[in-house]
Formats: C-alpha cells, structure tokens, sequence
C-alpha cells in the first residue's frame, strides 16, 4: 500500500519505521529517506520547474551566474556538484528536492508552519536502496566500489562532470540520492541529502509513479499537527537546532511562544 493514513502519534512512529529491522546487521536501519512537507496535496515539483517557461535551458545560466557572483570559498572545489548543492541550500532555483534520514526531521518540516495547521500534511518516504537498482551500469559500478547506498558529490564527478553529461548516462530517466557537502551546520543537523532527476523536466512523484514499489506516502491529519509540534519541541527537534544561528532561534520562539489554536 502506497498512500496511508495514520491517526495517532505511535501510528506515525510505527509507520515511519516499518521493515527497518536489519537481521543481518542486528540493528534497526531504515533504507528509506524522508520529505515531510505541510500540504498533502503538494507535489514533488522542483523550485526550478516551478519557474515555468523555459526552466530547464535557465538552469545553466543560474549555476553559472552563482559561481559568478558568488565569494570565491563558497564551495571547497570548483565541481559542478558543489555549486549545485550550493543553490539549493541557499534558495535559487535547482533541479535537486531535499530530503533527510531523519524521520523526526520530516516530522518538523510538516509542523513548522502554524499557518498550515488547517491542512493535512504528509511525509513522502522513498528507498533509496531500491531505487539504486535502476540506476545506469556506470552509476551502479560507482556505488558498488565505494560500498554505498547514496553518492557523494566526488563520486558524481567520476561518473560526469556537467549536467549534461550526467543526463547522457542513460536514455531513460532515473533518480540518484546524493550527501551535499557540510557546507554548514544547518545541511549536518538535518540529516540532509538530496534527490536529482536525470531530466529536469521529470517531476520525481511522476517517475515514482512507474514505480510503485519504491515509496509510500503517509498523510497525517490536520488534527494531529498539534501533538506532533509539542512532541518534537520536548525532543529538541526545533527551528532552534535545524537553523542554527539567530534566525532558526527567533523562529522557534516566535512559534514555541504562539498560542494554541484549532482549525
């Protein structure tokens, strides 16, 4: 079953959880990463498809134009790779959708607004294991060698070294997860990696579509938000810690200190 719907915080952890159990291992290691987001009715579009028009040839000029303008330590080597984590770390429109290990984190980031708290949210949990399998020979080879599940960016540099390279791997499109470098505190503290479609003009929810047996999606209703906010808080998963620095501070409090309200 791909979409469920919990009603209850154990639920949600439980689900959150299931099959992570690795016999092998004898530890519990889930091989599924996690985007929570506050509308179950949003889709896995990229900030650069949401640019309309002609998105895909305008990814270019604003990688260029970022390394351009952009100080010159701002990544540790000149690797298109960096800079593309750079911009999506930053806001500027990319191809690439954040993801994290962290279930808990996915959790946040469908309770952080209040403003949302009218809607359902949802948290999109994809195996990443999985989804290795339909990866080019050459991307399969790489992983393998490194004894990995995910890619880092200089393993991407030895399989391409420009976006359109990369795209050139394969004739059918196809998904990588890769760890952006600890550009900061806030990319560590997140548990963060991304997801990057081959063609950038493939929404991810539409390629997972194919591919039913790589995802499930767990909505959570509204009228749990409240629960979940107050029991991420005790767990000191809070703006306070996912955005170190003055700005994820004031947000916290700013919300931490909101009055309750039902919608």
């Amino acid at each position: 079953m791909n979409d469920i719907r919990v009603s209850s915080w154990s639920e949600l952890n439980e689900q959150l959880y299931e099959g992570s159990w690795k016999e092998e291992l004898r530890h519990f290691r889930t091989d599924f990463a996690f985007r929570g987001m506050p509308q179950a009715t949003r889709t896995l579009q990229t900030r650069l498809k949401r640019l309309h028009g002609d998105y895909a040839e305008v990814e270019g000029h604003l990688l260029r134009n970022l390394r351009k303008y952009a100080q010159r330590n701002a990544v540790p080597d000149d690797l298109v790779w960096n800079w593309l984590a750079l911009a999506q770390h930053h806001g500027l429109p990319t191809r690439l959708l954040d993801w994290t290990y962290s279930p808990y984190v996915a959790m946040h980031f469908v309770t952080e607004d209040l403003t949302q708290y009218g809607q359902d949210g949802i948290i999109w949990c994809v195996d990443y294991v999985k989804t290795n399998h339909l990866l080019p020979g050459k991307l399969k080879t790489i992983l393998k060698k490194q004894g990995s599940n995910v890619f880092t960016v200089d393993m991407l540099s030895k399989a391409a070294k420009s976006l359109a390279g990369f795209q050139k791997l394969h004739p059918t499109d196809f998904v990588i997860f890769f760890e952006p470098p600890s550009l900061d505190d806030r990319i560590v503290n997140q548990y963060a990696l991304f997801t990057m479609m081959s063609n950038p003009s493939v929404d991810l929810d539409q390629w997972l579509g194919e591919h039913p047996d790589l995802y499930r999606r767990i909505t959570i209703p509204h009228t749990l938000k409240w629960e979940i906010r107050d029991k991420l808080d005790q767990a000191n998963i809070t703006e306070r810690v996912l955005f170190p620095g003055l700005d994820g501070l004031s947000r916290w409090l700013t919300r931490y200190y909101s009055p309750r309200f039902d919608l």
